[in-house]
């Protein structure tokens, strides 16, 4: 497993690691964002959406659709696994369609349904540290093709990623 931190001191950073992920994930990635309530999670993929040319507004969080699908220069499928009872609840949604499609796709509290995801995937950790300070942990789940994309996503940022040994 391969990790990179990222800390945000305020939106402007998310912003920024939003337009670095949207230059550097490769079409077909699944990114499970994991945080409290609060925490950014739609903030960041409002950020990674502005950059593919989706206007911020039109990008607003899913818990009560359970998904919106945005199409900029790429196609992103953000859901929501937040109110969902179980793992069979998610899978009706049919995630398999949107794992396996040339987009993004982006997956709000994807801790509750870890093991609905791809065994190949980004996983982001959101942490709050301030007022608007964030902490990102990028976690590349998977193949080592997911670890050197994670590396591409460092060095956008003026970063290291790092082997957690794990």
């Amino acid at each position: 497993m391969h990790e990179f931190v990222f800390q945000a001191d305020d939106e402007s950073d998310t912003q920024r690691l939003g337009a670095a992920l949207a230059r550097t994930l490769p079409s077909g990635t699944t990114v499970a964002l994991i945080g409290t309530l609060g925490a950014g999670k739609t903030r960041l993929v409002q950020a990674l959406a502005t950059a593919c040319g989706v206007p911020p507004e039109t990008v607003v969080s899913p818990t009560f659709v359970l998904c919106h699908e945005y199409h900029g220069q790429r196609s992103l499928y953000h859901l929501d696994a937040y109110r969902l009872k179980d793992d069979d609840e998610f899978l009706q949604l049919g995630p398999e369609e949107y794992f396996e499609s040339d987009g993004i796709t982006l997956i709000e509290w994807a801790d509750r349904v870890l093991n609905c995801l791809p065994p190949q995937r980004l996983e982001i950790h959101i942490d709050v540290v301030g007022h608007t300070a964030r902490r990102f942990r990028l976690v590349a789940v998977g193949e080592e093709e997911t670890s050197r994309r994670l590396d591409d996503l460092a060095a956008a940022l003026g970063g290291d990623a790092r082997d957690s040994g794990g």
